[in-house]
């Protein structure tokens, strides 16, 4: 199905690669000029080169490719189980592990183990994405829930759209927060500096973090923050809004920070209502031996 983009006033002379980077927020530019040097962009019917500049009132016509299949395969990695019965199953993600198969992470991934200690996964998402229902960054450790059957990912699914999920990280942000609660309201789209980060833009998909201080440190803050939305980066986004980005967060943080690999993230809690039985279910796991040793390195520069 081919999709359509008329040029408005506020687009007028823009480069079109540049300009459909902002308009399909799952493309990247490089992507997008694959795709105008094949002949699949075109401007009032017509197709044009990468640094085409836009006109009010064109019409700009696309049809996104299918993504070719790939193969994969199952591998003997350890994963940590935290529940599973027929319909679903809670990992605890590592730091450092891709959720799923894409350009440059083809093995090593969370599906990967998945398909390895595991029969049946729902394969609504595809053979690239069985049973993952929502996702959480590379660098991010914490709790996953995924789906065994279509059943449950579409019952999961639905508790997500529906803000019913509870889930609740652990953050280690930069700064000293003063006060003991906040909630931040601010919609979220890609970065129109830089398409590769999302922030807060005008236009972009409501998000909502809730967070509330658990302890200070000098220059340091750990706080947990709850989700309302699920919006990519959201909560290292947010943070970096009121001025408090992640400690180690290679994307949106200082360069001068704590020693660590990746954002200080952790997420530790995960609720929601079973998908066959209805039960209320909570899970809850402690951060990773290098969040710890952070918390204790700040502690010993307090006294």
């Amino acid at each position: 199905m081919s999709e359509h983009y008329k040029v408005t006033e506020n687009d007028q002379s823009k480069r079109i690669d540049k300009l459909l980077t902002e308009v399909i927020e799952e493309a990247s530019r490089s992507q997008i000029q694959g795709w105008l040097k094949d002949g699949i962009v075109s401007v009032d019917g017509k197709p044009v080169k990468s640094n085409y500049k836009v006109q009010e009132g064109e019409s700009i016509t696309w049809h996104i490719p299918e993504p070719e299949p790939m193969d994969i395969l199952p591998e003997d990695i350890p994963i940590e189980i935290v529940y599973e019965d027929e319909d679903v199953i809670v990992v605890n993600k590592p730091s450092g592990m891709v959720i799923h198969p894409a350009a440059g992470h083809y093995s090593g991934t969370l599906v990967n183990a998945l398909l390895f200690h595991v029969k049946d996964l729902s394969g609504i998402n595809g053979v690239e994405r069985p049973g993952i229902v929502h996702r959480i960054d590379k660098d991010t450790s914490g709790l996953l829930m995924v789906a065994k059957n279509d059943l449950a990912h579409q019952s999961l699914a639905e508790q997500l759209s529906k803000k019913t999920v509870e889930r609740k990280y652990e953050a280690i942000v930069h700064g000293e927060i003063h006060h003991e609660y906040g909630t931040i309201d601010a919609p979220i789209g890609r970065d129109p500096k830089d398409r590769q980060r999302m922030a807060v833009v005008d236009g972009g998909r409501d998000a909502v973090t809730h967070f509330r201080v658990l302890r200070h440190f000098t220059d340091f803050t750990l706080v947990e923050c709850k989700l309302e939305t699920g919006r990519t980066h959201q909560i290292r986004v947010h943070m970096r809004y009121i001025e408090h980005p992640l400690a180690g967060d290679p994307k949106y943080g200082p360069r001068k920070t704590l020693d660590l690999d990746g954002q200080a993230l952790h997420a530790k809690s995960l609720g929601f209502e079973h998908p066959r039985t209805g039960e209320w279910k909570k899970f809850e796991v402690e951060p990773p031996a290098e969040f710890k040793e952070t918390l204790k390195y700040l502690e010993t520069r307090e006294v």
